[in-house]
């Protein structure tokens, strides 16, 4: 690192740019298949309902978080082309084509992501309230300042990604601390493979390994997350110490990170959230650079770049008291932008897995019925399907779903979602894996509990089953279109 110039960070540059990019194109596909049936003009949460809402008055307005469908209103068709659009630009990026040109067209380019992203997010509602939806927003907003391959990378901005890291794992290590008992007394991962949101295909291995090693992976879970992220900034020592011994540190602290958010992807499913950390933790990975590059930074791209980092040291201060609060908050924004944002994930890990299966008859009399299950994609269903790998893909139906045991009560989209079952809506049944009725009207659905766990080796040897299931109650229905 030499100055304003981090010269030796061209290589965590492409990788930052490509990478960021690569998940807007999973981002904007996701909301392209899902958006629609979802929350459009007939989704389950429609979006033009939100936006008459807000746009009755100017303060229920400044509720929402900028959107261009404020300004323009709201049709299934724009927010299509709002995706493809989206997914051209990063494609561009992914390609490297705009990182040719002056620093301000892939500036540009991210920045169009960015807003992009956040007309849909903002008026995503529960559907879009992960944090991992706020984190690609932040890196895709820091990436517009990364310049192109003719300078080398800005020393701000790669701090900025360090900082992002920081929060990113620090926050969450000390959610867990904070948390359940169950992340101090070292058992939290004798229960999170199994009842996990989204097991992966691994996931049914990774929990049948002895106890000891789920207490270890806890044990270099908070050094990864607690310890760990200090060491990020590593780097800026070289400033005032000479030699590679700073730049090698942090490289191994981003190593470390690196390492374990891949045995994450590994053993489950959660979306891009551990991809993009994967992505950004390479921005303390330093490598000489082969490639000739213009010795400085152009004046004006280093006060663009020196103005970015004069409004996150201003932006960071609430995210910064909060990763020390008492009450901490997760997965929280002090401003609109979505900038300088809290993160964390699981706090507490539930104990057992209670799925919410759905059912449908096409019989008049529910009590004479044959019920038949309706199948999602990556929820649990059938006992004898091995869970699939879809992340970084985020199938958001399937998640939700996930949640639906622990509130209090039904959420109003799962009542029309019900509604749209019966009604054999076809965007509907294109998001589940298999409609028992073959686009068939059901008379009836209903909504059961079970509670799942793994099968032990003998019971899969046995059975041929991942699962075993044990039928708890019937929490909704039967409903019918009457």
């Amino acid at each position: 690192m030499d100055g304003f110039a981090a010269v030796d960070f061209g290589f965590a540059r492409e990788v930052l740019q490509r990478g960021i990019a690569a998940l807007y194109v999973v981002a904007f596909v996701s909301s392209l298949n899902q958006f629609r049936p979802l929350l459009g003009e007939r989704g389950l949460l429609p979006a033009p309902e939100l936006l008459d809402w807000a746009g009755s008055s100017k303060a229920r307005k400044r509720m929402l978080r900028p959107t261009l469908f404020t300004r323009i209103r709201y049709t299934d068709r724009r927010l299509a082309a709002l995706c493809w659009a989206g997914i051209v630009v990063a494609a561009s990026l992914v390609v490297g084509i705009p990182q040719f040109a002056p620093p301000w067209v892939p500036m540009i380019c991210f920045l169009l992501l960015w807003f992009g992203y956040m007309s849909i997010s903002s008026i995503g509602q529960t559907f879009y309230g992960f944090g991992w939806e706020m984190l690609l927003l932040e890196a895709g907003f820091l990436a517009a300042f990364l310049g192109s391959r003719n300078e080398p990378p800005p020393t701000v901005v790669i701090v900025l990604f360090w900082w992002l890291v920081f929060r990113l794992e620090f926050g969450a290590g000390m959610i867990k601390i904070r948390g359940g008992r169950e992340w101090r007394d070292l058992t939290a991962l004798t229960y999170h493979h199994e009842t996990q949101p989204m097991p992966g295909p691994l996931s049914r291995q990774a929990h049948l390994l002895p106890r000891w090693f789920h207490k270890g992976e806890v044990l270099g879970n908070h050094f990864a997350q607690l310890i760990v992220p200090f060491f990020m900034f590593a780097p800026i020592l070289g400033l005032f110490v000479p030699g590679p011994v700073p730049a090698i540190v942090g490289a191994v602290a981003g190593a470390i990170v690196i390492l374990t958010q891949a045995w994450l992807v590994i053993t489950g499913n959660f979306a891009w959230l551990n991809w993009a950390t994967i992505v950004i933790a390479f921005s303390a990975i330093s490598l000489p650079s082969a490639r000739t590059m213009a010795p400085g930074i152009p004046l004006y791209w280093l006060i663009i770049t020196s103005l970015v980092g004069i409004l996150y040291l201003a932006l960071s201060w609430p995210a910064l008291r909060n990763l020390f609060a008492r009450r901490q908050l997760m997965n929280a924004s002090f401003n609109r932008w979505q900038l300088a944002n809290a993160y964390g994930a699981f706090g507490t890990v539930t104990k057992e897995r209670i799925e919410i299966v759905v059912e449908g008859t096409p019989a008049a009399d529910p009590d004479a019925g044959d019920w038949r299950e309706y199948d999602f994609k990556g929820k649990p269903g059938d006992v004898r399907r091995v869970p699939r790998q879809f992340a970084p893909y985020h199938l958001r139906l399937d998640w939700l779903m996930w949640f639906l045991p622990l509130g209090r009560s039904l959420e109003d989209w799962f009542t029309v979602f019900l509604v749209r079952l019966l009604e054999a809506d076809a965007p509907t049944l294109a998001m589940l894996r298999r409609d028992p009725f073959d686009g068939e009207r059901p008379v009836w659905v209903q909504a059961v509990s079970y509670r799942y766990r793994f099968t032990t080796r003998e019971e899969k040897r046995a059975t041929g089953a991942v699962w075993v299931r044990d039928r708890r109650r019937i929490v909704m229905g039967p409903v019918g279109l009457r």
